[in-house]
């Protein structure tokens, strides 16, 4: 059995945050808010929405005051934010492992592993490559 803890990556918190009309994200985020779970991610995750965020803004999809407000709503989320050194370590390890084209993903799954939690992602090739070995990753409305 997994525990208390849920994962997060920056896939899911940007669709919660920049597309309020996303029912499956917005259903999951209220079922755990309901359950009181605790929800964890990387430090990395607060970087990769920035960047996401901004992306969008350059590619003409979210207005500069959209960003803002969901770059609050991001900052504002109930998350425990994880920075250890060994996480970067595993991270190497998982990525090599699944070749992974990066190891910004290999951080969430070392931290879902370290705490023994689900981890959710709205990444579809993500959840893909690692899913037959880590039955503990979740894809959104899958």
């Amino acid at each position: 059995m997994r525990s208390s803890w849920l994962c997060v990556d920056a896939n899911l918190v940007i669709r919660l945050v920049a597309d309020p009309r996303d029912e499956a994200v917005q259903r999951l985020w209220e079922q755990w808010d309901a359950e009181k779970r605790q929800l964890a991610a990387p430090t990395l995750l607060y970087y990769e929405v920035t960047n996401a965020l901004y992306r969008y803004r350059r590619q003409g999809l979210m207005s500069l005051s959209s960003v803002r407000l969901a770059l609050k709503a991001a900052l504002s989320l109930p998350l425990h934010l994880y920075d250890e050194t060994d996480l970067h370590q595993r991270a190497v390890d998982l990525a090599e492992r699944f070749p992974l084209p990066a190891t910004y993903d290999a951080h969430y799954l070392a931290l879902a592993e370290q705490l023994g939690a689900e981890l959710w992602t709205a990444d579809r090739r993500l959840a893909q490559a690692v899913q037959e070995a880590l039955p503990w990753v979740r894809l959104v409305g899958a």
